[in-house]
């Protein structure tokens, strides 16, 4: 099992950041760099608990599809998404929101099990582990600078 943990600070409110972390089109743009895209499930608007989103995505020069599930579900402090099929032996990614002066301290937290025993080991060891990390301070970083341009 791996593990990261990702911090960032959007000077948005809690409740704005919450809801926007939650946006499937939103999420979508802020993960282009891999043509991501909703093609099942929840494809538009604001995912909530019970619900599944489908996305499509380019990894690795491979297209790809992770189906998961919201699984728990506070607003605005917390929502969790744990994988239903895809790629990964299991994934569970934690969004975590901490309201912090007139913004908010997002923290992602994602949990997995490469596939594949010993050989998934060690691609998480020599470049899944990195790749994820990145994946997902790219994606954050984008959803800032969209949250922080949106008119409150």
């Amino acid at each position: 099992m791996t593990t990261i943990t990702i911090e960032t600070y959007i000077q948005v409110p809690i409740d704005v950041c919450f809801d926007l972390a939650r946006d499937i089109e939103l999420h979508c743009r802020t993960a282009e760099s891999t043509e991501e895209r909703a093609v099942a499930g929840v494809t538009t608007g604001l995912i909530g608990l019970g619900d599944e989103v489908t996305f499509e995505a380019v990894h690795f020069g491979i297209r790809q599809r992770l189906t998961a599930r919201i699984t728990e579900f506070d607003p605005p402090h917390c929502f969790a998404d744990e994988m239903q099929r895809g790629a990964f032996k299991a994934l569970r990614h934690l969004h975590e929101f901490h309201a912090v002066g007139e913004g908010t301290l997002m923290t992602d937290t994602l949990i997995w099990t490469a596939p594949f025993g010993i050989l998934g080991k060690l691609a998480d060891t020599l470049f899944l582990k990195a790749h994820m990390r990145n994946f997902l301070m790219e994606r954050n970083a984008n959803l800032k600078q969209i949250a922080e341009q949106v008119p409150l």
